[in-house]
C-alpha cells in the first residue's frame, strides 16, 4: 500500500515494478481481488468511458437549459479544419465538453475522479487511442496510473469541490490525466509524476463557483481546459522539464489552499462567477435559483 507519490516511486524502484503495477497490486490487496478481477474492473471503467463518448447527443439540453450543444459546435469547428490546436488537441477539447454535457444531461459517465470532472481523463485517453492506436491493455495500465495519483490526492488533500474548490475536481482530474498520458507516451516514473505535478500546479486556487448550484456553468467548459492542461503538462514533462515543487508538496499545497478558501468559493453557488450579473440573468431565464 502507499500514501504518497514518493511511496509509489519507492515501491516501484525497490520491487522493480512499473508505476501502474504498484497501484494495481495495492488495489488487489485492498479489495482482496485477483489480478484478473482488478484488471477487469478497470477495463469496465474504460468501456463505460468509451460508451459514454459514443452516446453523446448534440441536440440534448440539460433540465436547467444551461448545458447542451457546445460539444456539437466544437465538433463542427474541428471538422472544418479551423482549430489552430490541431486534430489531436481539438478532439481532446471536443470530447471533454461532450462528456461534461452528458453528465449535466443525466447520462451515464464515469466519475473520474468526480462527476463534475468526468470529461478530462476520457478526453485525453480516448483521443490518444484514436490518434495513435494504443492497445487496450496499455489504456488500462494508464488508468491505474491515473488512479494512483488520484488516490494520493484524495487521501492527502481532496477531490471534492465542496471541500477544496474546483482545484480539487478539475485540478485532480488534470493531474491524473497528465500522468496517464505521460505513461502512454513511454515516459518513465519521473515523467509521470512531474506531469501530474505540473498539471496540478496550474490549477491551484481554482474556485468552485457553479451558477445556480448546478454542475454546469462554468464546470462543463472547465473540463476542456483541464484536459488541455493535462496534455501540455505531459509534453513538458516528457521533454525532461521537472516541477521545482515535488508532487507531494504540490498536493499538500492544494490541501492548504483549499482550507484557506472561503466557503463562498467551494460549491455553495454564493461566490465567484455564481453571483455575477450574467449568472443572475441566466438564473432568471432558466428559473434556476442561485445558491439552491
Amino acid at each position: 500500500m502507499y500514501g504518497s507519490i514518493a511511496e509509489i516511486l519507492e515501491q516501484s524502484e525497490k520491487n522493480g515494478k512499473a508505476f501502474w503495477e504498484v497501484v494495481m497490486e495495492a488495489d488487489m490487496e485492498s479489495r482482496d481481488a485477483s489480478r484478473d478481477a482488478s484488471r477487469q474492473t478497470m477495463a469496465q471503467m474504460l468501456a463505460v468511458m468509451k460508451a459514454a463518448d459514443r452516446a453523446y447527443e448534440g441536440e440534448r439540453k440539460s433540465a436547467s437549459g444551461l448545458s447542451g450543444g457546445d460539444g456539437k459546435l466544437l465538433e463542427a469547428y474541428n471538422r472544418a479544419g479551423k482549430n489552430l490546436c490541431g486534430e489531436f488537441l481539438g478532439k481532446v477539447m471536443e470530447r471533454a465538453i461532450k462528456m461534461g454535457e452528458s453528465n449535466a444531461c443525466m447520462k451515464r459517465i464515469v466519475a473520474a475522479p468526480t462527476a463534475g470532472s468526468c470529461g478530462v481523463i476520457p478526453a485525453v485517453l480516448l483521443s490518444y487511442e484514436e490518434a495513435f492506436g494504443a492497445p487496450e491493455d496499455e489504456l488500462v495500465n494508464a488508468l491505474y496510473v491515473a488512479a494512483g495519483i488520484g488516490k494520493v490526492i484524495g487521501e492527502n488533500a481532496s477531490i471534492s469541490g465542496a471541500f477544496g474548490g474546483c482545484q480539487a475536481e478539475i485540478g485532480s482530474a488534470s493531474a491524473m490525466a497528465a500522468g496517464a498520458l505521460a505513461y502512454l507516451q513511454g515516459g518513465d516514473n519521473a515523467a509521470i509524476v512531474n506531469a501530474a505535478a505540473l498539471a496540478l500546479k496550474n490549477m491551484l486556487g481554482l474556485a468552485c463557483d457553479p451558477v445556480g448550484g448546478l454542475v454546469e456553468v462554468p464546470c462543463v467548459k472547465r473540463n476542456s481546459h483541464g484536459a488541455v492542461n493535462a496534455v501540455t503538462s505531459a509534453q513538458i514533462a516528457l521533454a525532461g522539464i521537472k516541477s521545482a515543487i515535488s508532487p507531494d508538496d504540490v498536493i499538500d499545497s492544494m490541501r492548504r489552499i483549499g482550507n484557506e478558501m472561503p466557503a463562498s468559493l467551494k460549491e455553495t453557488g454564493k461566490g465567484g462567477l455564481a453571483t455575477s450579473e450574467s449568472a443572475k440573468r441566466l438564473c432568471e431565464c432558466t428559473a434556476v435559483c442561485v445558491g439552491a
